[in-house]
């Protein structure tokens, strides 16, 4: 104890004589001195709706991972996963729910939607997905076109969908942030934001664009122009990234004024942010040639792609989608309603997986976001014709865990694990047959849908608002 007192007076001493940063106007500095960009001016005001410990019992859980459990059971308590396997503990007074010839898995995760921004009624009136007035709207956000009263959210709910991320449209190389939800109604996107998830930037690459700009006459008009007008905005955006770090570093050593922060520029804000690593790219691209080009570039201005979209022509380079540590995010047969999707082929997905890359399921579409688990089932019966067996549990990391690894958020969903959000749907048989269908779903451990209960069948205020509607059983 005595040889600690001089050393604590040692410590005292050092910081007495270490002289505090000043301001350029001879004040110690401070946080709120340094202007900086806000993280997240619309947060997340989502709030998990009350649950109940529930147990479910005798059924052939899928765990999203990879992992089967015939029978298995998993436990539900204060809005997560507590336990899964063959046998869990029951607490007194749990609600029980004996399972047996029914499946269980994670709630289904849609990489690529447009709810919300593109909803039910599909009138102009409140179709918001593209900002198509020029090739770079960065500075968009797909949040502040959802419309919450979307009677898809529901019918997404009703097919296992407890997570999904809603984009921009994909008429411009930069179409703008996206947001991932959780299927819950509310009465503002906020209250929908999945917390703690990062935005992603939408971009667009191929005969998108390059179709919208080239008719009026601007560009980019080929798919040179669009790489050589992409180049140019991530160009512009180091320099703009630069200028931020130089002025954040002198504010902290107290040689800038507030006054010397750049102009912010907010599509640039978007991109700042990618290149730092808070904004994740979801990058739409159908070629093969073309998610290549993506890549280059990405190394050329320090930023990665988190999942192509659509990337119909993924297995000519899951290698290189496997090194590059590349999502695909694809569909199970859509093929030759344009040019660029001209090669793709029902295999597709189960290549992906084959070459240990990840894959996964999309919808793109209202209807198909109700049926992804359908979609999943084509994409594994196309392997098997092709001699690539999938086995079913594995199958559904294409739907949950897979999808949240895209959106960089597996450490919280997409698999039934201990700790994790309690997003858990009931089937009521197979959930790779077309016969089968959701029974329970639960989101954070609330039981959300019941398909035995009208109470339990949420009808959004659009609907509540329409002679008739809800009417449907």
């Amino acid at each position: 104890m005595r040889r600690l007192i001089p050393l604590a007076l040692l410590a005292v001493a050092a910081c007495a004589t270490t002289p505090p940063v000043k301001t350029a106007s001879g004040k110690p500095s401070t946080p709120a001195e340094i202007v900086s960009i806000p993280a997240d001016p619309f947060p997340s005001t989502y709030r998990a709706y009350p649950g109940v410990t529930t147990v479910i019992r005798g059924a052939t859980v899928y765990d999203g991972a990879g992992h089967k459990f015939a029978p298995g059971m998993v436990r539900l308590e204060n809005g997560k996963v507590a336990e899964i396997g063959e046998n869990v503990a029951v607490p007194a007074g749990a609600t029980v729910i004996d399972a047996g010839g029914k499946f269980v898995t994670p709630g289904i995760i849609d990489i690529h939607s447009h709810l919300g921004d593109y909803p039910s009624p599909q009138v102009q009136a409140v179709s918001d997905g593209n900002e198509a007035t020029r090739p770079n709207t960065a500075d968009v956000w797909a949040e502040h076109s959802i419309w919450p009263q979307d009677a898809g959210f529901t019918r997404a709910l009703a097919g296992g969908v407890t997570t999904f991320h809603i984009l921009p449209g994909s008429a411009n190389l930069f179409g703008g942030r996206g947001v991932t939800v959780k299927n819950v109604l509310g009465r503002t996107a906020q209250d929908m934001k999945f917390p703690g998830a990062k935005p992603s930037l939408k971009m667009a690459c191929g005969e998108n664009p390059k179709r919208v700009y080239g008719s009026k006459g601007q560009s980019p008009a080929t798919r040179m122009g669009n790489i050589a007008v992409d180049r140019q905005v991530w160009s512009d955006a180091v320099v703009y990234k630069r200028k931020w770090d130089d002025y954040t570093k002198k504010a902290k050593a107290g040689t800038a004024k507030p006054t010397d922060a750049p102009r912010r520029e907010l599509a640039n804000d978007t991109l700042m942010g990618v290149l730092n690593g808070d904004i994740l790219v979801q990058n739409h691209c159908y070629r093969a040639d073309e998610m290549a080009n993506v890549i280059a570039m990405s190394k050329e201005f320090g930023y990665h792609v988190s999942a192509f979209h659509h990337a119909v022509e993924s297995y000519k380079i899951a290698d290189l989608l496997k090194a590059e540590n590349i999502c695909s995010a694809m569909w199970a047969d859509w093929w030759g309603f344009k040019l660029e999707s001209y090669d793709g082929i029902r295999e597709n997905i189960a290549f992906v997986h084959n070459a240990g890359a990840c894959a996964i399921v999309h919808s793109d579409d209202a209807n198909g976001i109700q049926r992804l688990n359908q979609e999943a089932a084509k994409a594994m019966a196309a392997g098997r014709r092709a001699g690539i067996v999938v086995p079913p549990e594995v199958v559904w990391t294409w739907l949950s865990l897979n999808p949240a690894k895209g959106l960089g958020i597996d450490k919280a969903t997409g698999s039934l694990e201990p700790g994790k959000m309690a997003d858990v749907v009931l089937w009521n048989g197979d959930p790779l047959s077309v016969y089968s269908r959701p029974e329970r779903v639960w989101i954070d451990g609330a039981l959300m849908y019941d398909a035995a209960d009208p109470e339990r069948r949420p009808k959004t205020d659009f609907e509540l608002g329409q002679p008739g509607a809800g009417d449907v059983k």
